[in-house]
């Protein structure tokens, strides 16, 4: 069986379905402790630390917690709670709707680090079985704990919190997409590799994740230590020298491909002398957004607030049902089957903060600048998604603003009184910025890693992908790539040589027949 396995992960052998379930050394609904009733969240995470008595403290400790992340290479301090994305731009003064993805309960001012009560930490939304633990949007990292019966609207049901807590396990892929696979507004928005046609993902989508490929969830490859996950989209390990992680031989993760595959995966020695300076993910990913969800590719904030005739919010669809235009965001374009930009990455992303200084003249506006270079020996080529759009930026101080989108109770908003003067001055006005009071839009860009969707590697790029005229690497001009670029010089020569060598061989070889005939007439 470990032999199997060995073979399945080093892609030798066709797929094979490994099952995922194992026996535990605990019957959860057999605890009193956990049969409620509970009326909160936090009342449930109170049981669970009745036993798991570190939890809270270890969670509270990562970056999940936090969302911050001190990059020990840029300096900067990085994490949700600080920089600006190309999507809803700053969780700052959006808190109750942002902080639903939160692994707790009740930060609703991000001024401040989120609570730091043990039973403040959500439990259910990484260990919930049941399908059946829902976020509020709304709720600053509650779940909804009432809801109107599906078939008859009239009834109030209550969400079920002690069925919950004694149904709950290890972490599945459904509970982390419950958040990773929504981000930026909506399924796929965000990342671009990861979305819900993950969870029913064919082989051809996802080697690794389909049930008929290797099953994995994604704790499977992103280790966990005292409730650290590991993988960080910061500070990427962009190159693993380390290889295959095995007991006393690890570097603690396996979020990395080397990490199961090595440096040298291949048969032929030729396609391993690209790992060095190409990703696994150059070649085997191919396109993302390719499992029927699209994903957004543009967001133009600049259009939002315009009201239809009667002064009512608009929404409009393409032809294939996605999001072009909200009232409230602006207007968008989805993309499927995506093509990657490659860029030489070495792991480092410098990221444009709400406190930085922007050029104008610079458009688009890099929101996180990707670091790397063929001359960089822990550089290779990676692949990006690249969301694009518009964003207000402060004219007079030159840099990009707070914007206040969501709030249950206020008139500020932008989603709700579509009046960017006001949401703007009450959005940096909660986050402390510095603003002059006159604004614009600039486009702006971001680069996101893409590391999912892994395809079968019968389908992976072919060599002519790359090395040709107008290939995949047409951009990356910073080095000399056989099949794609000439020097007239190279070229020359690998003529020469070549007719050399022919000349030399229809010489070789009409020596050994004249000696052959001289052996035969002696």
């Amino acid at each position: 069986m470990v032999t199997v396995i060995m073979l399945l992960l080093l892609g030798t052998v066709p797929a094979i379905a490994i099952e995922r379930s194992a026996p535990s050394t605990a019957d959860h609904s057999q605890f009193k402790s956990l049969q409620g009733p509970f009326q909160s969240g936090p009342e449930v995470t109170e049981a669970c630390l009745g036993c798991h008595t570190e939890a809270s403290k270890q969670l509270q400790e990562t970056t999940h917690w936090t969302w911050e992340f001190p990059h020990p290479e840029t300096g900067q301090m990085l994490g949700k709670r600080h920089v600006v994305n190309s999507f809803c731009g700053s969780a700052s003064s959006n808190e109750p709707f942002c902080t639903s993805c939160h692994t707790g309960y009740g930060w609703d001012d991000m001024r401040q680090p989120p609570p730091t009560a043990g039973n403040a930490v959500d439990c259910l939304i990484c260990h919930d079985t049941t399908g059946g633990y829902k976020k509020s949007p709304t709720g600053a990292g509650h779940p909804i704990y009432e809801y109107a019966d599906p078939i008859d609207k009239s009834i109030t049901r209550k969400t079920d919190l002690s069925h919950i807590a004694k149904s709950i396990g290890a972490t599945s892929s459904s509970n982390c997409g419950s958040c990773h696979f929504y981000g930026g507004g909506g399924d796929g928005v965000k990342h671009g590799d990861l979305d819900s046609s993950l969870l029913t993902a064919p082989r051809s989508l996802d080697v690794h994740m389909s049930k008929d490929g290797a099953n994995f969830a994604c704790a499977d490859c992103h280790t966990t230590s005292a409730h650290s996950v590991t993988g960080s989209r910061y500070l990427t390990n962009a190159r693993d020298t380390h290889g295959i992680d095995v007991p006393g031989h690890t570097d603690n993760t396996r979020a990395s491909c080397e990490s199961c595959h090595g440096n040298a995966p291949h048969d032929k020695p030729k396609l391993n002398d690209h790992v060095a300076q190409v990703a696994c993910q150059t070649c085997h990913i191919p396109e993302f957004a390719r499992g029927g969800v699209a994903t957004k590719t543009w967001w133009d904030w600049s259009t939002a607030g315009k009201l239809d005739k009667d002064g009512n919010p608009q929404t409009i669809r393409d032809k294939d049902g996605n999001l072009e235009y909200l009232s409230t965001k602006g207007n968008f374009r989805y993309e499927e089957n995506v093509v990657p930009a490659y860029r030489w990455f070495d792991g480092v992303t410098r990221y444009t903060l709400r406190e930085d200084k922007i050029d104008e003249s610079q458009a688009p506006i890099d929101l996180n600048q990707i670091e790397g270079s063929h001359d960089n020996p822990d550089s290779r080529i990676w692949p990006f998604k690249i969301m694009e759009g518009k964003q207000p930026y402060d004219t007079v101080h030159k840099h990009l603003l707070v914007n206040h989108v969501y709030s249950a109770d206020d008139d500020t908003a932008l989603w709700s009184n579509f009046d960017w003067v006001k949401s703007l001055k009450a959005g940096t006005d909660y986050a402390g910025q510095e603003y002059s009071g006159e604004f614009d839009f600039i486009e702006t860009r971001m680069h996101w890693p893409i590391a999912h969707m892994v395809a079968p590697a019968e389908d992976a790029l072919a060599c002519s992908s790359c090395h040709a005229r107008d290939g995949r690497l047409a951009a990356l001009t910073d080095f000399y790539m056989p099949g794609r670029d000439r020097n007239i010089w190279l070229d020359r020569a690998g003529w020469m040589l070549a007719l050399l060598t022919l000349l030399g061989s229809l010489a070789h070889g009409a020596g050994r027949f004249v000696s052959s005939r001289r052996r035969k007439n002696q």
